[in-house]
């Protein structure tokens, strides 16, 4: 039997404001390299056949500084409207291909690649065809994470945001940190449905399992990754901390 293809999308557009320069946010250095640079090696360490890097913000900037593979492809996000739409700028890369796709921010520089490979061997097991498998992970202090909302027999119904959160939900521990597994077709199919009624008036990725499930669709929502997976960057103290971690690994 012949290898599935797989292929992956990095979300690679946005300015990264909270940190406070001009630096396109996936291109911050982490230990003398680039953010997504540690990214890109996991997803190919992981076996994935085609990557695209959807680019906006001094998009040429990134380009440039993504040392050459020949695995890469960029799609340009011409407006900076959210992650849903990100992921719709380069639909001409997904569509016509019935693999898996693997959803990613390039602000994720602690992705390991034995996450991705089982997430796509989830994916592949599952034989009552899930759309969409997300990775979780439990962790102690998830304030200012998205909760896995599940219902008594433990399915997966949603996600809801720390700010939008109850004070009960607020006490879950199992949060959602953007990684996803896709039926492509299925996504694609999905971003249509994806509405802009939210504060920044944006398209948000993390809408779609929701919409996938209200369509009747299979969503698996697994607590499958390293703790370590949980630390963003998303300011420079946070920058630090993932250094502190990158440094500590033998």
């Amino acid at each position: 039997m012949s290898k599935s293809v797989k292929k992956a999308v990095v979300l690679a557009a946005g300015k990264g404001t909270r940190m406070k320069s001009e630096l396109p946010k996936v291109l911050f250095p982490v230990c003398g390299k680039p953010m997504i640079e540690y990214v890109l090696d996991a997803l190919e360490e992981a076996g994935v056949d085609e990557i695209v890097v959807v680019v906006g913000y001094r998009s040429d900037l990134v380009k440039e500084t993504i040392k050459p593979r020949a695995n890469v492809r960029f799609a340009e996000q011409k407006e900076l409207l959210g992650t849903g739409h990100a992921v719709a700028s380069c639909r001409e890369y997904l569509e016509g291909f019935d693999g898996p796709v693997f959803i990613i921010a390039g602000d994720n520089p602690m992705l390991q690649s034995s996450s991705v490979v089982r997430l796509f061997e989830e994916y592949e097991k599952d034989g009552n065809g899930a759309s969409c498998i997300l990775g979780t992970v439990y962790k102690e202090n998830p304030f200012g994470m998205g909760r896995i909302l599940r219902d008594k027999e433990g399915n997966f119904v949603g996600v809801v945001e720390e700010k939008d959160a109850t004070d009960e939900q607020r006490q879950i521990k199992e949060i959602n940190i953007s990684y996803y597994v896709f039926n492509t077709q299925d996504l694609l199919a999905s971003l249509g449905s994806l509405r802009a009624d939210n504060a920044q008036k944006e398209y948000y990725i993390t809408d779609v399992p929701r919409i996938l499930l209200d369509a009747g669709k299979k969503i698996l929502a697994l607590p499958v990754l390293k703790d370590v997976e949980s630390l963003g960057v998303n300011t420079q103290a946070d920058l630090a901390a993932v250094e502190a971690a990158l440094n500590s690994r033998d």
